[in-house]
């Protein structure tokens, strides 16, 4: 490639001596990074003495995504990641990756889609019963739970006993807040022993652990399946290499694909789903509809599988929240080799970053796009889309895509349909400096009965 021919991308303005744009984007991450699309489709950014190339442009990402044994996945973000995940499928580098997504394809076909679902109605079930009229509860931490809940019977097979789930989930919540600051600082600080550096790597250590027993339990007990049938980890375990008939995943390689799928399918759905309730909520139009079809498809019940396609303007809005809030908010890349991205050339070992939020607020992709509008989504008979870039795309896209919206659309609808939810705050501040994912933080609510509020209403 003759690098003479192509030109330097721009820098973003306000960079200061040293911490460069680090201030700006620790202040307010998600208004920064809506404000680089207007210095060109690539901008370099500084975070601390770190340049970062930031793909602005929706086809130039598109390149990245589907490129991705030219710009795979590494970085600050993925060095931090893959300190609890191990090499799973969502971290492990592109000449890794094509044998681990055959091995576990098998367990997202759609013809197990039918089983997971009667997974997340009994949880739903189970869950919802405990709720009383009246109560008070924050959904924040109710719908993490339950997600977790869902993911664990699909990969486990079973409920965990509420300690390990406790100290499970409590760990998860020590790494989801301390990531984006453990990601950002420099490597020799990231050594100093502060009582948050501490709390952060002891966590880390702990759900590996934690892993690692949960799985030498399921190999232990074998082939037997519970009522729900084969579960993902079985049926990785019964994966054999073609030449040697051996197993074809390690245990270290399980347990890197377990702590993978427990962390991509328990705080991504719960942040979709609380983005989806408190967007419905302080919209009352929405609400109306939303509730409206509720109603009418379930009439006081849970979410069935064969409910999903009466539930059209359920996953409208569910997508609509995906968009504005997109879980994994923002995502890097490394270059493998020296290569163009547009007009611009970028020499090998290249910090990229691609922003699914910046994306999915363009206003020439979504016009007027600070607009909560699920009728962006009206699909007319042709088959539901998803945000662009959300689920990653090329041979990286989310294996679990379509469950996290099937298992989002059934939490969404089967919570309206069973309780009336009314937000005890309705402000929302965005945080400084979000996690790892992008999450509402607190949502407390107070639960009505639906036939409660029916007779109350005048």
């Amino acid at each position: 490639m003759d690098m003479n021919n192509v030109s330097t991308a721009p820098r973003a303005p306000g960079a200061r001596p040293l911490v460069g744009h680090l201030p700006a984007f620790l202040r307010s991450p998600l208004a920064f990074l809506r404000t680089l699309p207007a210095h060109g489709p690539v901008v370099e950014i500084r975070l601390g003495r770190m340049p970062v190339m930031v793909v602005c442009d929706p086809e130039l990402t598109r390149s990245v995504l589907v490129q991705d044994r030219v710009f795979d996945k590494g970085g600050p973000l993925f060095e931090r990641l893959r300190e609890a995940g191990g090499q799973g499928l969502a971290t492990c580098p592109a000449a890794e990756h094509r044998r681990q997504r055959r091995l576990m394809q098998p367990a997202f076909h759609q013809a197990r889609f039918p089983d997971y679902a009667r997974i997340i109605t009994q949880r739903i079930d189970t869950v919802v019963g405990g709720w009383h009229d009246g109560q008070v509860l924050d959904l924040g931490i109710t719908s993490r739970s339950l997600t977790a809940d869902i993911v664990l019977s699909s990969v486990f097979g079973t409920r965990l006993e509420p300690a390990i789930h406790a100290r499970l989930a409590a760990d998860f919540d020590t790494l989801m807040a301390g990531f984006t600051r453990h990601t950002l600082l420099p490597k020799p600080l990231r050594k100093v022993p502060t009582p948050g550096t501490v709390r952060y790597l002891r966590a880390t250590e702990r759900v590996r652990r934690s892993m690692t027993q949960l799985t030498a339990e399921r190999r232990r007990r074998g082939d037997a399946e519970g009522p729900e049938g084969a579960t993902l980890l079985s049926m990785l375990m019964a994966a054999r290499d073609p030449d040697s008939d051996t197993p074809a995943l390690t245990d270290d390689e399980l347990v890197d694909q377990a702590v993978t799928m427990y962390s991509a399918g328990t705080e991504t759905t719960a942040g979709a789903l609380n983005w989806s309730l408190r967007l419905s909520a302080t919209h009352p139009d929405v609400h109306r509809r939303l509730t409206g079809e509720v109603t009418s498809v379930l009439g006081g019940r849970t979410a069935r599988w064969e409910d999903l396609p009466h539930l059209t303007y359920t996953r409208q809005v569910f997508t609509e929240a995906l968009r504005m809030h997109p879980p994994g908010w923002f995502l890097t890349r490394r270059t493998e080799k020296d290569t163009e991205l547009g007009p611009y050339a970028l020499p090998r070992g290249t910090t990229l970053a691609y922003s699914p939020y910046l994306i999915s607020h363009l206003p020439e992709l979504y016009p007027d796009p600070l607009r909560f509008d699920p009728d962006r989504w009206d699909a007319q008979g042709s088959k539901p889309r998803v945000p662009f870039a959300v689920f990653g795309g090329g041979a990286r896209k989310c294996i679990g895509d379509e469950f996290s919206m099937m298992e989002g659309v059934m939490l969404l609808a089967s919570l309206l349909s069973h309780w009336d939810v009314t937000l005890l705050d309705t402000r929302l501040t965005q945080p400084r400096l979000p996690q790892l994912t992008l999450n509402p933080g607190r949502l407390r609510v107070t639960l009505t009965s639906p036939a409660r509020s029916a007779t109350s209403s005048p």
